[in-house]
C-alpha cells in the first residue's frame, strides 16, 4: 500500500510541473520543473523499493494478503490481493522500476529546455501504479480498469515526442491493438462471470475446467489472444517494434521489461489457476506460438540496424521462450507429469524475471548511446567503448545474458527450459515425443541466432572506429544513469551465480498451481549445482563456470608477471591488411554482418535491394554507389494491410448510414431500443 501512495504522490509532483510559471520567468520555470520532475522520479523510486520489499515478504506467506481500497462503485469490489504469483511479478516490477527511476534522474536532464519533463513524470508514476494494480487486482472489473489505465498511460508515454510522425503512428497502432486485446479479454471475463456468478478471481479457481468443452476452448483462445496482444506474440506483435523504439528510453525499458509481462501474468493466472488441467491441444498451441515467436523474433532482429528496434524484436523472441516453458508445462500437466510441468513452469517464470532485468539493462544502455550520439542507427556508431566504457561494459553484460551464455541469468532459465523439453523424451504419448525434440532444436537455433545478433549489436555499436562525428564526440552519461544500469547488470550476475538460492522462491507458486514444492529437485551437490531434476537430465554449476572464467582470464596476466615483465616490447599500429590509413569505411557494416543470414532465410525475408552507380568518365570507374536494401514486413503486408483495406471498403459502404437526417437517427435509436427490449424479455 505504501508503494501505491508513493506512486500517487509522484504523479502529483509530475502534474504540478505542468503548472510551473510561464514566461517571462523562464529560468524560474526551468528550476521548478526540474525540482518537481526529480521529486516525481524520486517518489517513484521510493514506491518501487516499498513494492519490492512488500512483494518479497509476501511470496513466502502461506495465505494471500488482501486489502479493500476505500473507494469504488456499487456492486463492484475494489480489492487487491497479493498471493505468491502476483507477488513474484510485483517483485520484478519493483526491482526494474527502482533501477529505471534512478536512471531517469539523469536521463531527463537532456530534456531541459526542449519539453516539459513533468508530463513524463506524471504518466510514469501512473503507469507504475496501474501495473501494480494489474498484478494485484482481485476481480475482473478492477483488473480491466487497471488494464485500461495502464494502456492509456503507456500510450501517452509512447507518444511523448508526438511532434514526430513516426511517434504518432506508433502510438495509434499501440492504442488500437491494446483495445482490440481488451475487447477479447472482456468477452472471456464475461463468459467466466456468467458461469461462476461472480467476478471474483478467488471463486474462479479451476472454474474454466468445469465448462463444456467448446466453452473451455473458446475461453482459452480468447485469453491467449487477448493477453497475447500485450505480450507481443506473433502475429499480434506489430505494435511492439513500432512503439518501443520511439518511446523515451527509460520508458522503453519499462515497456519491454515489465509492461509486456502483464500479458504473461494474465496467461499464468488463466492457464494455471482458472484451468485445472487444460486439454493437451491447448498446451501444444501455446508451445507452437512460443517456438514461432522466439524464432521469427530473433530472425527479424538480425536484420535491424536501429538499435532500439533490434531490442524490441528480441522482446518478441524472449516472450516466445517464456511461452515455450508455459506450453511445455501445460502439456506435461495434461499427460500427468506434475514434476516436469513444475520444471517447465519454473523455467518460464525464471525467464520472465531474467528478461525484465537484462532487457531493461539493454534498453537503458541503448538510451545512453542515443543520449550521447543522438542516433539509433548502428551504422553511425562505433568506437563507443573508448568514449563510454561503463555503458559499454553494462551493455556487454546484458548482451551475454540475453544470448543465454553462462554464467549469467539468461543461461539458467534457458538451460532449465531445455531440461524440461528433454524430459518429454520419456513420455508415452507419441505426439509429445515428436514435438518436444523439435521444440528443443528450434530453441537451440534461436539461442545461436541471438548470440550472433548481439555480436553484431555490440561489435558494430561499441568496437572499431567511430562511424560518424557524433560517435567520435560521444561522452559518458550522467552518474545516475550509470548507477541504474549498474544495478541491473549486477542483477544479471546475481541471478546467474545465485540461481540455486533464488529457485526456492518458486515453491509457493508451484504449490499454488501444481500442488507441490519442486525446487529441491533442481538443486544438487553443495547447493551451488543446478540439476535437471530428471533421470535423463544433467547438472551444471554457474558458480564453477564463473570461477573457471576468472581463472582463465587471470592466467595470461600471471604469465606476464612471471615471464613477460623483462621481455622487450615494441608498439606499432594494428595490422591493416596492407592498406594504409584505415578508416571507418573499411570496417564491417551491420548490413554486411547479417547478409549470410538474409541469404539463408531469403524465403522469409523476401529481400529487395537497389544499387545505383554514378559515373563521370567511364562505366568501369564509378564515382559514387548508392545501395539500398530492405526486407518485406511479411505480417504487415500479408495480414494487416489486406484487413485494413477490407475495413476501409466496409466503412465507405456504411457511410450511407450517416444520412445527416434527424429522422433516420431517431429510427436507429428506436430500432436499437426494440432490440434491447426483445433481448431482455427473452432473457
Amino acid at each position: 500500500m505504501g508503494g501505491l501512495i508513493a506512486y500517487l504522490a509522484g504523479a502529483v509532483a509530475g502534474l504540478a510541473g505542468l503548472g510551473a510559471p510561464r514566461r517571462p520567468h523562464r529560468q524560474a520555470r526551468s528550476r521548478v520543473e526540474k525540482s518537481l520532475c526529480h521529486w516525481a522520479f524520486g517518489l517513484a523510486l521510493a514506491g518501487a523499493l516499498l513494492e519490492a520489499a512488500a512483494a518479497a515478504a509476501a511470496i513466502g506467506q502461506p495465505a494471500a494478503a488482501t486489502w479493500s481500497l476505500p473507494f469504488g462503485v456499487p456492486f463492484f469490489s475494489w480489492t487487491v490481493r497479493l498471493n505468491a504469483l502476483s507477488a513474484y511479478f510485483n517483485l520484478a516490477l519493483g526491482v526494474l522500476s527502482a533501477a529505471v527511476s534512478i536512471y531517469s534522474l539523469g536521463y531527463v536532464r537532456g530534456m531541459e529546455g526542449r519539453r516539459n519533463a513533468g508530463v513524463l513524470g506524471f504518466f510514469y508514476n501512473i503507469l507504475l501504479l496501474s501495473l501494480t494494480l494489474v498484478f494485484t487486482a482481485a476481480n475482473a472489473f478492477f483488473f480491466l480498469v487497471a488494464w485500461e489505465v495502464m494502456a492509456l498511460s503507456a500510450y501517452c508515454l509512447v507518444s511523448f515526442e508526438h511532434e514526430k510522425e513516426e511517434t504518432r503512428r506508433a502510438g495509434i497502432v499501440f492504442l488500437i491493438m491494446s483495445h482490440a486485446g481488451t475487447g477479447l479479454l472482456l468477452i472471456a471475463f464475461l463468459m467466466l462471470g456468467q458461469a461462476g456468478g461472480t467476478l471474483d478471481f478467488a471463486a474462479w479457481h479451476h472454474l474454466a475446467s468445469r465448462l463444456p468443452a467448446w466453452e473451455q476452448g473458446t475461453v482459452f483462445v480468447l485469453f491467449l489472444l487477448g493477453f497475447g496482444v500485450k505480450a507481443g506474440i506473433i502475429p499480434l506483435h506489430v505494435w511492439l517494434p513500432a512503439a518501443h523504439p520511439v518511446a523515451p528510453s527509460n520508458i522503453s525499458a519499462l515497456m519491454s521489461g515489465i509492461v509486456i509481462k502483464t500479458g504473461i501474468y494474465g496467461m499464468a493466472l488463466v492457464f494455471f489457476d482458472f484451468f485445472a488441467i487444460p486439454p493437451m491441444w491447448a498446451g501444444m498451441v501455446v508451445l507452437g506460438v512460443g517456438v514461432v515467436s522466439a524464432l521469427l523474433g530473433v530472425l527479424y532482429a538480425l536484420m535491424e540496424h536501429d538499435l532500439k528496434r533490434l531490442l524490441a524484436y528480441h522482446s518478441i523472441e524472449n516472450i516466445g521462450i517464456i511461452l515455450i516453458g508455459f506450453g511445455a508445462a501445460l502439456v506435461f500437466r495434461a499427460l500427468g507429469h506434475p514434476a516436469l510441468a513444475a520444471i517447465a513452469l519454473i523455467a518460464g517464470l525464471y525467464h520472465t524475471m531474467n528478461h525484465a532485468i537484462f532487457k531493461g539493462l539493454l534498453f537503458l544502455g541503448a538510451g545512453s548511446v542515443l543520449h550521447a550520439t543522438h542516433t539509433r542507427n548502428m551504422e553511425e556508431m562505433g568506437g563507443l567503448i573508448r568514449r563510454m566504457p561503463v555503458t559499454a561494459l553494462c551493455f556487454l553484460v546484458g548482451s551475454i545474458a540475453i544470448s543465454g551464455l553462462p554464467p549469467l541469468n539468461g543461461f539458467v532459465s534457458e538451460w532449465l527450459t531445455y531440461q524440461a523439453l528433454l524430459g518429454g523424451f520419456g513420455s508415452t504419448q507419441k505426439l509429445a515425443r515428436v514435438v518436444f525434440p523439435i521444440a528443443g532444436a528450434l530453441l537451440a537455433l534461436t539461442a545461436a541466432l541471438a548470440a550472433a545478433c548481439f555480436v553484431k549489436a555490440f561489435g558494430i555499436s561499441f568496437l572499431a572506429l567511430p562511424r560518424s562525428e557524433k560517435a567520435a564526440e560521444a561522452r559518458e552519461t550522467a552518474l545516475s544513469m550509470r548507477i541504474g544500469m549498474g544495478i541491473l547488470a549486477a542483477g544479471c550476475v546475481a541471478l546467474g551465480l545465485g540461481a540455486t538460492w533464488f529457485l526456492p522462491i518458486f515453491d509457493p507458486i508451484t504449490e499454488q498451481t501444481m500442488g507441490g514444492r519442486f525446487s529441491a529437485m533442481l538443486i544438487a551437490g553443495n547447493g551451488f549445482v543446478l540439476s535437471a531434476g530428471t533421470p535423463r537430465g544433467g547438472t551444471v554449476s554457474t558458480a564453477e563456470i564463473a570461477a573457471m572464467l576468472v581463472l582463465l582470464t587471470a592466467l595470461p596476466g600471471l604469465f606476464w608477471l612471471v615471464w613477460g615483465r623483462s621481455s622487450r616490447r615494441a608498439a606499432g599500429p594494428t595490422w591493416d591488411c596492407g592498406l594504409p590509413g584505415l578508416t571507418a569505411d573499411n570496417q564491417y557494416t551491420a548490413t554486411g554482418f547479417s547478409k549470410p543470414i538474409r541469404m539463408i532465410f531469403s524465403a522469409l525475408y523476401r529481400p529487395r535491394r537497389e544499387i545505383q552507380a554514378e559515373y563521370e568518365v567511364s562505366p568501369y570507374y564509378p564515382t559514387a554507389i548508392h545501395f539500398e536494401s530492405e526486407i518485406e514486413p511479411t505480417f504487415e503486408k500479408r495480414v494487416y494491410d489486406p484487413f485494413l483495406e477490407w475495413l476501409l471498403r466496409v466503412s465507405r459502404r456504411l457511410r450511407a448510414v450517416q444520412a445527416g437526417s434527424i429522422h433516420a437517427y431517431l429510427a436507429y435509436i428506436f430500432l436499437a431500443l426494440i432490440a434491447l427490449l426483445l433481448f431482455g424479455v427473452r432473457g
